[in-house]
């Protein structure tokens, strides 16, 4: 417990500097409010849309007086994260899965410097850890704990079934992250229909291995996933080739397939710097 306390607050530190450096009016600016509610009543003046005028009101007064509203700037973020078996691999530094608990850290404060609630779901081929929306720093640790500390109990893959339970729990209009190394099919349809009611971002996280082996000949390799032991022949240059074209088509699927849902998608490598392309990410997003 004591180790976990420490690795909480190296990465509370850690994501807190980045979000007050750069994220905080970058996550305000590209997710704003999802409505409009009452501030106040003000009498009328030349110009103003007859349609707000508040009769009630009017009527009291004598005076003609219309209704204020502003943007509902409080939002709902929800993280669903891969927790399957892929993610718990990596070649240069870290494992996906310790740059996934990363990036949920550094939204989920982002959220809470903008005073948003904050969920979780983790989920391999079943969802296996749900945390409803709240507010807090405490809140925003848990969160943090549970990915540190995570221990799947299946190590397969089912990004339909996740995205349909957080569909069926969800009430309230959200923004809802997907982070995964999407090495899975299946989950167009209900993509869609999550996100024409909430705001989607699909988050790719992916290790340089997955997409270029190095020719160090033969290699003996077991599916994270599935256990299957396979021979891998990496001095071929025809197998090398084909490695990388079967990552690509994978991860443009994917990309179609938020692209096809409305739905916004970032693809971070596990050796590059995750910071900078979410500022810059942020940045786009604000200035649609």
């Amino acid at each position: 417990m004591e180790e976990l306390i420490k690795k909480v607050r190296k990465i509370e530190i850690k994501t807190r500097r980045i979000t007050r450096n750069l994220f905080t009016g970058g996550y305000h600016s590209a997710f704003r409010g999802r409505g409009m509610s009452f501030s106040e009543v003000r009498q009328y003046q030349f110009g103003d849309d007859i349609r707000d005028i508040d009769w009630n009101v009017t009527a009291r007064t004598g005076e003609p007086h219309i209704k204020i509203f502003e943007e509902e700037r409080e939002l709902t973020v929800m993280l669903m994260v891969d927790i399957s078996g892929s993610s718990f691999f990596g070649t240069t530094g870290q494992w996906k899965q310790e740059l996934l608990t990363e990036i949920c850290a550094l939204l989920a404060f982002s959220a809470d410097s903008n005073n948003d609630k904050v969920g979780l779901l983790l989920f391999s081929d079943q969802p296996e850890l749900y945390i409803p929306p709240k507010k807090g720093r405490q809140h925003t640790l848990r969160i943090i704990r549970e990915l540190l500390n995570v221990q799947p109990a299946e190590r397969g893959t089912d990004l339909g079934a996740a995205v349909q339970f957080i569909r069926n729990v969800l009430k309230k209009i959200s923004v809802c992250f997907l982070l995964s190394d999407f090495q899975a099919t299946g989950y167009d349809v209900v993509l869609r229909t999550l996100a024409q009611k909430h705001d989607c971002v699909g988050i790719h996280c992916w290790d340089d291995r997955e997409r270029e082996l190095p020719n160090v000949g033969m290699l003996h390799t077991r599916d994270a996933e599935t256990g299957q032991m396979t021979w891998l022949d990496t001095s071929n240059p025809a197998f090398r080739a084909a490695w990388t074209q079967k990552f690509d088509a994978n991860k443009t699927a994917a990309m179609a397939a938020f692209r096809s849902a409305g739905a916004d998608f970032l693809s971070l490598q596990t050796s590059a710097s995750y910071a900078s392309a979410l500022l810059h990410f942020f940045e786009k997003r604000a200035k649609k």
